[in-house]
C-alpha cells in the first residue's frame, strides 16, 4: 500500500492531537517532533521536512482557532493543508494542444516502465475522446519494439515503428506525419532509457525534443526508489526539461518519499501515477486526494470517479425493472459483480474510504470475485433464474464443476439471500438510475471542511 509506513505514524500523530482541548507549546513540540521523524522515515528529503515543519508551526501557533473547529482539530487541518502544498498543491492537467497531434514524449531510465506507461497513458487518452499513436523510439533495448506492439494490441490502438532503422529522429519525425494522415490526435513517444543518466541519452532525448518540439515531456520514475526517483528528476529536469512527472509503482511504495519530495525539488508537478500493473491502473495524481488518503481522511471523490466510468447506465436500468418485477436472480448478481470488478480490486477501493486505517485487520482477497464467478457459472439457466432449485445433489454437482467445495456453495447462497432482500429494498422506481447518477456527492465539500 501506497505510504504505508507514513499514513499510520501520521494517522496515530493527528488522532492524538484532534483530541486536545488545547493546544501548548509543548504538546505542539511534541506532534512536530514526531511528524518529522515520520517524514524522515519515508525518505522525504531533509531541508523539506525542515521548512514543512517550520510551516505548520508557524501557522498553528500564530493563526486564530476557527469556531466550527476544536483546536486540536485546526491543528489538523493545517497538517493537511501542509501536506496538500507539499504534494503539489493543486491539480495540473496534461497540455492538449488546440492545434493537434498533441506530442507527449516520455522520457526516463530504463526499468522506469516508459512502455507500459505509454499504453496506460494511451488508454486513458482515449477514454476521454482522443485517438492516440503510440510511437517505438527506444530501438536499443532487445524486444522493445515488440513490448510496445503487444501492449498496442492488447488495447486496439495503433503503434508506430520502424524495425531494424535506428534513426530515432527520422522514426519521431515520420510518426507525425502517419498521425496527421491516420487522424491520430496524440502522439505518445517511448524513448530509449540508460540503467544509469548518461551525455548520450541526454542528447539523444534532446535531439528528439529540437525534432518534434512536444507540448508535453513527461518523465517517467519508479516510486519505490525513494529519494533516487527525485535525484533522476532533477537531472532530467536539469538537462532535457520537464512538464511533469508519472511515478510508477506507487501502489509498491510503503514509505512515499518520491511523491512527498519531487515536486519541491524540481518545481514540476506530478501527474499521473501508476497504481498497479494492469493496463487500465493510472490514475490522475490529485494532491488533495492523496494528503486526505495519507492522513486517514479517505478519498470518496475517486471511489466516485471509478463508478462513474464503471457502472452502466442500462445495465442500472435493467436491473431496475428485475427490481419493480420484485425479481433479482443470479444473472443479475453476476452482472452487478462484473460492474464491481470494472472499478478495480476491492482491496484498492476500501482504502480510499475515510477510516480505511482500521480495517486493516481485515484480509480482502479479490480472488473470491473468480470463486463466486465460476460458481455462478457451473449452474443451469434454470438454476441461475431460480435459486430454489439448488437442493443438495445440484449444489454438489456445481461444487465439481466450479472446483469448490459445497460449504463454499452454501455460504454464498447465504450471502446472495442476504443481497437479494437489500436489493429488493431499492426497488423504488428510479432507484438505481438515481444511486449512479447521484454520484456526483456535492457534499463531498462539506466533508473536507472537517478534516
Amino acid at each position: 500500500m501506497a505510504f504505508e509506513g507514513l499514513s499510520s505514524r501520521l494517522q496515530e500523530i493527528t488522532r492524538k492531537i484532534k483530541g486536545e482541548a488545547r493546544i501548548t507549546e509543548s504538546n505542539m513540540k511534541e506532534m512536530l517532533r514526531e511528524v518529522k521523524l515520520a517524514l524522515l522515515e519515508a525518505d522525504v528529503n531533509y531541508k523539506i521536512v525542515k521548512e514543512f515543519i517550520a510551516n505548520i508551526q508557524e501557522k498553528a501557533l500564530g493563526q486564530d482557532v476557527m469556531k466550527s473547529l476544536k483546536p486540536g482539530e485546526q491543528v489538523v487541518k493545517i497538517v493537511r493543508d501542509e501536506l496538500v502544498e507539499l504534494l503539489g498543491g493543486t491539480d495540473s492537467k496534461i497540455n492538449i494542444s488546440s492545434n493537434p497531434p498533441t506530442v507527449i514524449m516520455l522520457i526516463g531510465l530504463q526499468g522506469a516502465g516508459k512502455t507500459t506507461m505509454a499504453g496506460k497513458l494511451a488508454n486513458y487518452l482515449r477514454k476521454d475522446g482522443k485517438k492516440p499513436l503510440m510511437v517505438a523510439c527506444d530501438v536499443y533495448r532487445p524486444a522493445a519494439i515488440k513490448q510496445l506492439q503487444v501492449v498496442g494490441a492488447q488495447l486496439n490502438i495503433p503503434v508506430y515503428a520502424e524495425e531494424g532503422n535506428q534513426d530515432v529522429i527520422g522514426i519521431a519525425k515520420r510518426s507525425l506525419n502517419t498521425a496527421m494522415s491516420k487522424l491520430n490526435d496524440v502522439v505518445i513517444i517511448d524513448t530509449a532509457g540508460r540503467l544509469q543518466i548518461d551525455e548520450k541519452l541526454m542528447e539523444e532525448l534532446q535531439n528528439i525534443k529540437k525534432a518534434v518540439k512536444p507540448h508535453e515531456i513527461l518523465l517517467v520514475v519508479d516510486a519505490m526508489t525513494g529519494q533516487e526517483a527525485v535525484n533522476v528528476a532533477e537531472n532530467f529536469n536539469e538537462k532535457v526539461g520537464i512538464d511533469g512527472v508519472v511515478l510508477t509503482k506507487l501502489d509498491g511504495d510503503t514509505r512515499g518519499g518520491a511523491a512527498l519530495s519531487v515536486k519541491k525539488v524540481t518545481g514540476k508537478p506530478i501527474k499521473f501515477a501508476g497504481v498497479g500493473e494492469k493496463l487500465n491502473e493510472l490514475e490522475v495524481f490529485h494532491p488533495d486526494r492523496m494528503a486526505s488518503r495519507i492522513l486517514g481522511m479517505g478519498d470518496v471523490l475517486s471511489i466516485v470517479e471509478k463508478a462513474e466510468q464503471a457502472l452502466d447506465l442500462e445495465e442500472a436500468e435493467k436491473l431496475e425493472k428485475q427490481l419493480q418485477k420484485n425479481k433479482f436472480d443470479l444473472d443479475d448478481y453476476l452482472a452487478q459483480l462484473k460492474q464491481i470488478k470494472k472499478m478495480g480490486s476491492v482491496s484498492s477501493i476500501l482504502k480510499m474510504l475515510p477510516g480505511a486505517n482500521k480495517l486493516k485487520d481485515i484480509e480482502v482477497d479479490d480472488k473470491e470475485f473468480i470463486k463466486i464467478e465460476a460458481i455462478i457459472t457451473s449452474m443451469t439457466a434454470k438454476e441461475r433464474k431460480n435459486p430454489s432449485l439448488l437442493n443438495g445433489s445440484r449444489r454438489k454437482r456445481i461444487a465439481k464443476g466450479s472446483g469448490t467445495q459445497v460449504h463454499d456453495i452454501n455460504k454464498f447462497m447465504e450471502s446472495f439471500e442476504m443481497t437479494q432482500k437489500m436489493m429488493k429494498q431499492m426497488k423504488t422506481k428510479g432507484g438505481m438510475r438515481r444511486m449512479m447518477k447521484g454520484l456526483k456527492l456535492d457534499q463531498i465539500d462539506d466533508f473536507k471542511d472537517l478534516m
